[in-house]
């Protein structure tokens, strides 16, 4: 066929069509197969979707289907001419010799629809890009979540026999016994935490949850500290609130060992100063990337958390703290807006395939208390979306003369393992949490 027709016929293949529905025809218990992979729109002939809605109708009354049914079905539909008329119904069955290939005529008839989308896709992209008026990172996360719907598409769904599932499990079993590593995911670097959870595992939403001033900074930071410095495991961080020079100062403090309100005021030894140096030469290397960008919107959030795992690798990222993500609602009561930031977060994990790790205040009743699910702030789709919520609690003191401070990580939710507390200890001249035996 000349080049120039192809330029000018969206991609389709008619043979393929008329197979799956003569298919379909000559032996329907394949309807259960393909319903869950072809839709109507998925065909390029406007007579065969036509068809294929008609016999979909069948399908969900129950009813056996064969060309009469079908024929019988359009004529109460009033759509037996729309659909080609009597003759082209009954012709269907001689298209194809059997129904036995009727996975791979599903596929073809998938493909040729997924190439018309991204033509299609392609020139509403073009169409956008002339419109000065939008940004170009808002038209950049459109892309982006067309692109992933598109390939949602060629994911069809499979059941899976348990035999199969079971030499899977094996597989895993035996690969994680050999390899003798405790963890099947990212460790935090709390041991007794990462016993509970087996660490950070990819695609969940893990949620921090505390009262202002308690300590959630401080506890993602150590735990950064442990995954990138310790481990050297790329991470990406979001602080919405706090300025990256800050951050800076916080993660030498801890791993210096010098107090935080004598870097701040310069009043420092000689020694203190050596440690300070040693400290920035070990975080010099370290895989962590950062954005201290303040009520940053969820569009941009989105975006640049895709370019931190394309670009730098990173294996999984926090932010703090979700309160502080905005959204397009503006107009919207706080409790929509949590809830679309919570769902996303939840469908980004997913999408990047690592774990995603917010920060979230709870409410005013857990001051001296420790918090539950019910206070998180803002949205009670927070606990339904997150597969792990923890709580950090420790006692308000007046003062922070006492260089070690007893705190709890509360485990209160996990999707896929046990809950349960765990004792920590809190510095508080670092500003840093470690495990007790450490302390001791």
């Amino acid at each position: 066929m000349d080049q120039t027709l192809y330029d000018k016929i969206p991609p389709q293949h008619i043979e393929a069509e008329q197979a799956v529905l003569g298919s379909l025809l000559l032996n329907w218990t394949s309807m259960a197969d393909v319903v869950s992979k072809i839709k109507p729109e998925h065909f390029y002939n406007l007579q065969h979707q036509v068809i294929y809605e008609a016999m979909l109708k069948l399908y969900s009354k129950n009813v056996q289907g064969d060309t009469l049914a079908l024929i019988n079905e359009l004529t109460v539909e009033n759509k037996l001419e729309q659909a080609g008329g009597t003759y082209y119904i009954a012709s269907l069955t001689d298209t194809v010799p059997s129904a036995a290939n009727i996975e791979y005529y599903s596929s073809l008839v998938l493909d040729r629809s997924i190439r018309r989308e991204i033509i299609k896709l392609t020139g509403e992209l073009k169409s956008s890009a002339f419109e000065l008026n939008r940004k170009s990172d808002e038209l950049l996360d459109e892309a982006e979540q067309k692109i992933f719907a598109l390939s949602e598409q060629n994911e069809s769904t499979i059941i899976h026999d348990v035999k199969n599932i079971m030499i899977r499990e094996i597989e895993i079993i035996d690969t994680r016994y050999k390899s003798k590593n405790h963890f099947t995911g990212i460790p935090s670097g709390f041991s007794q935490l990462d016993t509970l959870t087996s660490g950070f595992q990819n695609s969940e939403l893990i949620i921090i949850g505390a009262r202002p001033s308690i300590g959630k900074t401080a506890l993602a930071l150590s735990m950064m500290q442990f995954i990138s410095l310790n481990s050297k495991i790329p991470c990406g961080f979001f602080s919405l609130e706090m300025p990256y020079e800050s951050i800076g100062m916080r993660i030498l403090s801890m791993e210096a060992h010098v107090d935080m309100g004598r870097m701040r005021s310069g009043m420092l030894k000689r020694e203190d100063v050596k440690k300070i140096q040693d400290a920035a030469g070990r975080w010099f290397d370290a895989p962590l990337y950062t954005v201290d960008t303040p009520n940053m919107r969820l569009l941009d959030l989105r975006a640049m958390a895709r370019r931190m795992v394309n670009t730098y690798g990173v294996k999984i990222i926090f932010i703090d703290y979700i309160g502080l993500i905005t959204t397009d609602l503006t107009n919207a009561p706080v409790y929509d807006q949590i809830s679309l930031v919570s769902k996303s977060l939840k469908a980004l994990a997913r999408d990047l395939k690592i774990p995603i790790v917010a920060l979230c205040q709870v409410s005013r009743a857990a001051e001296g208390e420790p918090p539950n699910l019910a206070q998180l702030r803002g949205s009670g789709s927070i606990e339904q979306d997150a597969d792990v919520v923890m709580f950090i609690h420790r006692d308000r003191l007046k003062d922070n003369k006492e260089p070690i401070q007893n705190a709890k990580i509360i485990l209160a939710k996990q999707r896929n393992g046990p809950t349960g507390e765990i004792e920590i200890a809190f510095i508080p001249a670092y500003s840093t949490f470690s495990n007790l035996k450490d302390q001791d």
